[in-house]
């Protein structure tokens, strides 16, 4: 069985990209557009931390690169975790060294994942995170 994104019915899912890459982002949002998530967009880590001071709108999943302006993605994910210990984190990264898996790891993400990455790997992240959790409430 092809897991496609038409299978995944994700209206009302906020799901957060952190990236500073253009083609990258608009990958992204390419492949999640047609789920119905919502999907929000920041370019800096900086950018990502002042939403979370801001906000207490769920978050459902978060797609963060590791090398992003202002504040790198490890950072983001110990900020993120201080409030939101149960959020999914997928570090997506063409960093492939075995100290920033760890980090990432030590940091709190869910699955580290190296560029590129395929259509079927994003649905399946979707599915396996989104998914299965769509009665399931949200700690923070």
């Amino acid at each position: 069985m092809t897991l496609n994104i038409s299978n995944l019915e994700l209206t009302g899912k906020n799901i957060i990209i952190v990236e500073d890459d253009l083609p990258s982002i608009r990958y992204y949002e390419t492949l999640i557009k047609n789920s119905g998530a919502e999907v929000l967009i920041f370019h800096t880590g900086k950018e990502f931390v002042d939403y979370l001071a801001v906000t207490k709108n769920t978050i459902d999943l978060v797609f963060m690169d590791f090398l992003i302006p202002l504040i790198n993605g490890i950072e983001c994910i110990r900020i993120l975790r201080k409030d939101r210990k149960s959020t999914p984190v997928i570090m997506i990264t063409a960093y492939s060294s075995e100290q920033a898996k760890t980090e990432a790891y030590i940091a709190g993400c869910n699955e580290y994942i190296l560029k590129p990455i395929y259509p079927e790997k994003i649905f399946f992240l979707l599915e396996k995170y989104l998914k299965s959790n769509i009665s399931t409430p949200h700690a923070y």
